[in-house]
């Protein structure tokens, strides 16, 4: 979508292209084209565009309510021209004329950003610098700083032209939804209600005041948009989680494992080569015989996952039995095995010919 608004006395241009006509557009065209001029006209035209105008009655007419609340945000009156009555927007339509003949016809631009750069310039150049239809000896941009004075200041602020989205939920995992895009959030507000807040830039996910997610925005389809910091965050969140399951398992299986855990930290043993190490006996050995080494080696005030080994090995010497030997297959796809179950049908026969062989009646 192409927004162009101008000028009546100067005939000063502001041009700006769009992805679609949505109502945010509409607004963000009115923010940038006052922006751009500094200052604001008291009264701006609109041809009947559901936009501006939702319904229309003789002389009775209902605006848009949003774009009263940006009349009203900076303080200039809409106004739609008369039904029929061309001669009201022929500087608009001029302008129109003007912008595809002179700017847009076998323009040539990357994307939408590089299109709306080339915008700006053509209108602060060739368009501010032609002459000004009211009078040729000047230019435009000579008559609009004549004019400028006489226009509305700006607002301390710009009217919020960002598209919202106020009741969006995360329902199990850690992104939302927007523009058919997924953005991440942090993982601690899954299942929470935040708001999103979009403009053509940025993608803001906010809860009350904090803003607690910020993504450049795509207009692409199916992405995933993620911040480090919240994947990071999760994966440290699932690492936690694991280390809590690992050790409730451990305290389930050999309750003395909690006096170990406690001598080991407070002799700086390494906490997590002692988890994996019980784990793998637990595994190996099974419940008793680790509760009954780490029993035993808290008895000799060991602390290490060495002393719990060879508590294990000296029951196994006592009762005879040997070590088990872990089998470690590699992660590897290839590695598949699969067992197959023969048909019984075919040992029957083998039985029933060695019985024939052996049965002195039957003769060859």
């Amino acid at each position: 979508m192409a927004f162009v608004m101008v000028l009546s006395y100067s005939r000063h241009l502001f041009l700006r292209f769009y992805l679609n006509g949505a109502m945010n557009n509409f607004l963000r065209g009115h923010v940038e084209a006052f922006t751009a001029w500094g200052a604001v006209p008291r009264v701006v035209l609109y041809d009947n565009l559901r936009s501006a105008v939702l319904e229309r009655r003789a002389e009775a007419i209902r605006f848009h309510p949003t774009l009263l609340e940006l009349a009203a945000h900076y303080r200039f009156q809409p106004r739609p021209v008369a039904v029929a009555r061309g001669n009201e927007k022929g500087r608009v339509e001029r302008a129109i004329r003007f912008v595809r003949d002179r700017f847009f016809a076998a323009r040539q631009f990357k994307d939408i950003g590089d299109l709306n750069a080339q915008a700006t310039t053509w209108c602060l150049e060739e368009a501010s610098l032609r002459g000004c239809p009211e009078d040729r000896n000047r230019s435009v941009s000579a008559v609009f700083a004549e004019e400028r004075p006489h226009l509305l200041p700006l607002p301390d602020n710009p009217f919020p032209t960002e598209e919202r989205v106020a009741d969006a939920i995360a329902r199990k995992t850690p992104y939302l939804r927007f523009d058919l895009n997924d953005y991440s959030i942090p993982h601690t507000h899954v299942g929470r209600q935040v708001e999103i807040l979009a403009s053509l830039e940025r993608v803001r996910v906010v809860e009350g005041q904090q803003t607690i997610a910020d993504h450049p925005r795509s207009f692409d389809r199916a992405q995933q948009i993620e911040d480090p910091r919240h994947v990071e965050a999760l994966e440290a969140h699932k690492r936690a989680g694991r280390a809590h399951r690992a050790l409730d398992r451990l305290h389930h299986a050999a309750p003395g494992s909690k006096g170990l855990f406690k001598l080991a930290a407070e002799r700086g043993v390494h906490l997590g080569v002692l988890t994996r190490g019980l784990l793998q006996i637990l595994d190996t050995h099974g419940a008793d015989a680790l509760a009954q080494a780490i029993d035993a080696a808290l008895g000799e005030n060991a602390a290490h996952l060495s002393a719990v080994r060879h508590f294990i090995d000296q029951h196994l010497a006592a009762r005879g039995a040997p070590p088990p030997i872990a089998v470690a297959l590699p992660n590897d796809p290839r590695v598949h095995v699969t067992v197959r179950a023969h048909d019984l049908r075919d040992y029957e026969q083998l039985t029933q010919e060695e019985a024939l062989e052996h049965d002195p009646a039957v003769k060859p």
